[in-house]
């Protein structure tokens, strides 16, 4: 493996630890008890709605992450899932957890 793929690893490694970090609090935000206060009710759903937003977008990354760490380990890291041409060590470096070519991105 490469000094290059080895360095998207790490940063793919941290960005799971950061994503799974993220996951915990928002969860421990959205399950604290709500306020008596029917307002303050209010404005605390309103919240827990854009913490749920933000956290099935963490999770979408997250999985996102977990597989390109699966590619780097399986060795088909490098290869588009589309056409099976070379993906770019730019493009891997721009978009770590893509794994289509830049000509298949502009389809899918």
């Amino acid at each position: 493996m490469s000094s290059e793929i080895n360095g998207i690893k790490r940063q793919l490694e941290s960005r799971k630890e950061e994503l799974l970090h993220r996951l915990d609090k928002i969860k421990q935000d959205v399950t604290k008890a709500h306020s008596y206060d029917w307002s303050e009710q209010a404005q605390e759903r309103e919240n827990d709605e854009v913490m749920n937003a933000l956290g099935n977008e963490a999770r979408l990354e997250l999985v996102k992450v977990g597989q390109a760490l699966e590619r780097i380990a399986s060795g088909s890291y490098t290869t588009c899932r589309h056409c099976n041409e070379e993906i770019s060590l730019e493009r891997l470096q721009a978009v770590p957890y893509t794994d289509l070519c830049i000509r298949c991105a502009g389809y899918y």
